[in-house]
This record gives C-alpha cells, structure tokens and sequence, in this order.
C-alpha cells in the first residue's frame, strides 16, 4: 500500500501574532518524596530547580521531539509549582509571536518538569518489589490558548 506522508505543514501565508498557551498536570507522590522536596534532602539536588529546568529546555526542544511542530521563536515561559496534598502540580505559561499555536510547548513543559521530578524522587517511591504502586503522572491539559491579533 502507497502512503503520503505529510512534510511540515505550510504556514508562510499565516500572519504573525501574538500567542499564549498555558498547560498544568500533576505527579502524585508520597508523603515521603514530598517531605524530601520540600526540605531540600533529595540526594540528587533540588528538585523544583533541576525540574523548573528540564521544563524550559522541553519548551525550546519541542520542534526536535514532536516532528511536526514548527521552531518558534518563544519570547517567554514561566513555569510555577504548587502543592495539592502529596500531587505536585507544574503549570507552564509560553509566550511568543508568530504565525502557530504554542500549547504544544507548553504541554512539552510540563511533561518534561514532572518526569525530571519523579525521576529525582523515584528511590523514595518504590516499594519493596521496586515497582511504583502510587506514583502516577495525571491531568495534563491546555488551561489556555490565546492568539492576538
């Protein structure tokens, strides 16, 4: 069976505008892992740093790790964590001027900013078999998109 393959989609006759897109998702961990966080005794460093990083890099990367996407020239990101019970929440807020959305970047964000969290408090989450029972990454959603004119 022949099958075309779309190239990257054509968005040269697209004005340039101004675009917003924020995204937020949760890891729930234990009351151990948050504890370790929150006092700074997670061997690997300070987690709410190396992950508010791995978020920024994600936004900037997100051409390179999902193929369509087109490279944009973001003019902002912010990235915020809250504390909901034992779940972690990480919202990603981009910004930038172009002719495409953005809520891709800022879903990448936040993917990538709570895998860097559990994967710097994993040791704290396994149980006795080294699986992780608990642990889940939930409710990864765009909160907002906005495109100015």
């Amino acid at each position: 069976m022949d099958k075309s393959i779309q190239g990257v989609v054509d968005i040269g006759d697209k004005p340039i505008v101004e675009r917003r897109a924020s995204a937020t998702g949760l890891v729930h961990l234990s009351s151990t892992s948050k504890q370790a966080i929150i006092s700074g005794s997670v061997k690997k460093g300070d987690v709410l740093e190396a992950s508010t990083i791995a978020a920024i890099q994600a936004v900037k990367d997100t051409p390179r790790i999902i193929p369509h996407c087109h490279p944009i020239p973001l003019e902002g990101c912010r990235v915020d964590w809250a504390w909901e019970d034992n779940a972690l929440r990480c919202t990603v807020e981009v910004n930038a001027h172009y002719r495409t959305g953005i809520e891709m970047e800022a879903l990448t964000g936040v993917s990538a900013g709570l895998l860097c969290a559990l994967d710097m408090v994993k040791s704290f989450e396994k149980d006795s078999d080294g699986q992780y029972p608990e642990t889940r990454i939930t409710d990864i959603v765009v909160l907002e998109k906005h495109k100015g004119n």
